[in-house]
């Protein structure tokens, strides 16, 4: 554990728990703990994850942008649902990515979980990317996906990371708890 991935681990509860209540300071915290976390994942040969810390550099510019800017009114997103063939839409993008991710990574780097790192890639980038439109499914989809990476991070002695990615799961919880409740389903 380096003070490093510490700090990144403080940024990543911020972050988390003000998208829970969907403030948009969320991204700005975020950007900051992924760019760390790019590191903390390379100096691991997590390849697959330090590359979803890259691309989620610009999904969190482009989160902060739908929280605050889209919209008709521009006033930024109110919480949705995703119509049944939009869910499995997302998820079959994520079940192609991840295969042709964990087949690079296996074939061409020393990836130390090159297809379970590559799995936890494709589905993490879209639940961002749900989480970005506010969709109420990111939530039960990073509680998924927390709860496997808390297993990849003990695997691999990260156990502050683990212990965060734990900590996500609960938030997750209530995130997802919270969003269900939000009075923009209702309308």
């Amino acid at each position: 554990m380096s003070g490093l991935e510490l700090f990144a681990a403080a940024l990543g509860v911020i972050a988390v728990w003000l998208t829970v209540k969907q403030n948009p300071w969320c991204w700005p915290i975020g950007l900051v703990m992924v760019s760390l976390y790019s590191w903390v994942f390379f100096e691991v040969k997590l390849y697959s994850d330090m590359l979803l810390q890259v691309i989620y550099t610009a999904l969190q510019l482009y989160g902060w942008w739908q929280w605050t800017r889209a919209g008709a009114a521009r006033q930024g997103r109110q919480v949705s649902q995703l119509k049944g063939e939009s869910i499995v839409s997302g998820l079959a993008i994520g079940a192609i990515g991840s295969l042709l991710l964990g087949a690079a990574m296996a074939h061409w780097t020393d990836a130390a979980q090159p297809w379970l790192d590559a799995a936890l890639t494709g589905f993490s980038l879209v639940a961002q990317v749900w989480m970005a439109q506010k969709r109420v499914q990111c939530w039960p989809l990073w509680i998924t996906l927390d709860v496997i990476f808390v297993g990849l991070f003990i695997y691999k002695g990260m156990y502050l990371t683990a212990g965060l990615y734990g900590l996500f799961t609960v938030i997750a919880v209530e995130g997802w708890r919270e969003w269900r409740a939000d009075p923009a389903l209702r309308t």
